[in-house]
């Protein structure tokens, strides 16, 4: 068995989450990626706990890459990064949509020095538009695009966050597909090509829901948390859906049969409290609720807090979390790779790595630079005191 990616060498100038997150898969595919961060470090580098000095955060995106810390302020940092470049497979960069124009390393520009490079550039609204310069995190995103709206229809409560970044993490995975079928499509061509993404699109594209949205219909198909006998469970289908299998297949009533004029409202509330005695008395237990769902087709899921994910049956089997090395001696958990091949590899194959931990041991590996070529740029990196 062997990673798919092996040998393929990835620049990682991004921060935060839509670019790491990218780059994170790379190397859990088995890319060389090698985040490349100023000398403050990545912001996140101070998100949750830390163990051996890396932040929990940081740790679930950046694991199994490789770092340099160069301060790209310098002119020798910018150097460093063109040098790089013409080792590197691909580039992905998050920073506003000028920021590599103005530092000197636009695609156009590192194209010239590496034709065969592939760029992955990921902003909040993309390039050439009157938002471009907009700050851009997933939250604003979120609201911009109708996904924040959506769930305060749905529970009519007052408009809030959604409980993970979304627009990150899609706008990440498309990347992934952009750039995997550019990589594709320089076997025959030869030549590499510039991915640009756009959070905003990518979070509209993989809304299901945007159908309803753009022919002004109201939000469709919402699925609820029941409370049962076997406790919080949510259920697959709107409740007209699982009303009318509760009639036809257990004969539930909603006490209503001579009443066919009465109010909407009366019916619902009625049907409710039907459905409602059925799963917590009807059904007196676990065992009875959960075979009364399957027998009638309906899927369901226990309301579990993510810090019990562990507990479910198919996480353990999978082993979708893994335990890797916390840079203290220990190991800590982490998510796996989530692609499963039957003929190749894909797992977090390290821990996240140490501010400018592989300076040396990077610039003497990608571009075979000697001592003295080191020392040329020293200025411009910042050497790791934590190894």
């Amino acid at each position: 068995m062997s990673h798919p990616l092996a040998g393929i060498k990835v620049l990682d100038l991004s921060r935060v989450l839509a670019g790491p997150f990218a780059g994170r898969m790379l190397s859990d595919l088995g890319a060389d990626v090698v985040k490349l961060e100023p000398p403050e470090g990545d912001v996140t580098r101070h998100w949750g706990v830390k163990r051996g000095d890396i932040s929990g955060y940081y740790h679930q995106q950046n694991a199994g890459k490789r770092n340099i810390a160069v301060d790209l302020r310098h002119p020798k940092g910018v150097e460093i990064v063109r040098s790089l470049v013409t080792q590197a497979d691909v580039l992905i960069e998050n920073f506003r949509p000028d920021v590599m124009q103005r530092l000197g390393l636009d695609y156009d520009t590192l194209a010239e020095i590496n034709p065969r490079l592939i760029m992955l550039s990921i902003s909040g609204f993309g390039a050439n538009n009157p938002d471009s310069r907009r700050a851009a995190y997933a939250p604003i995103i979120h609201a911009e695009t109708g996904l924040v709206a959506r769930q305060a229809e749905i529970t009519g409560a007052f408009p809030s966050e959604l409980p993970l970044s979304v627009a990150d993490t899609n706008a990440a995975m498309h990347g992934l597909i952009g750039l995997l079928a550019a990589l594709y499509a320089r076997q025959k061509s030869g030549r590499g090509d510039h991915v640009e993404i756009a959070m905003v699109d990518a979070t509209i594209v993989t809304n299901d829901g945007m159908h309803s949205a753009l022919e002004g219909l109201k939000v469709g198909v919402t699925n609820e948390v029941h409370e049962t006998a076997g406790g919080l469970l949510m259920l697959a289908g709107e409740f007209r859906y699982i009303w009318k299998l509760l009639s036809s297949v257990y004969g539930v009533s909603d006490g209503l049969e001579g009443l066919r004029n009465a109010p909407l409202d009366e019916k619902i509330e009625s049907r409710r409290a039907a459905a409602r005695l059925f799963f917590t008395e009807t059904c007196s237990n676990r065992e009875e609720v959960i075979t009364a769902l399957d027998k009638m087709n309906i899927a369901w899921g226990d309301v579990r807090p993510a810090s019990e994910v562990r507990e479910l049956t198919s996480v353990k089997a999978r082993g979708s979390i893994v335990e890797v090395d916390d840079r203290a001696g220990g190991t800590r958990s982490i998510p796996d790779s989530p692609y499963k091949f039957r003929h190749l590899e894909s797992d977090v194959r390290a821990g996240a790595p140490h501010l400018g931990e592989h300076n040396e041991e990077v610039l003497r590996q990608w571009l075979d630079w000697s001592d003295e070529d080191i020392s040329d740029v020293e200025a411009a990196l910042l050497t790791s005191t934590t190894n």
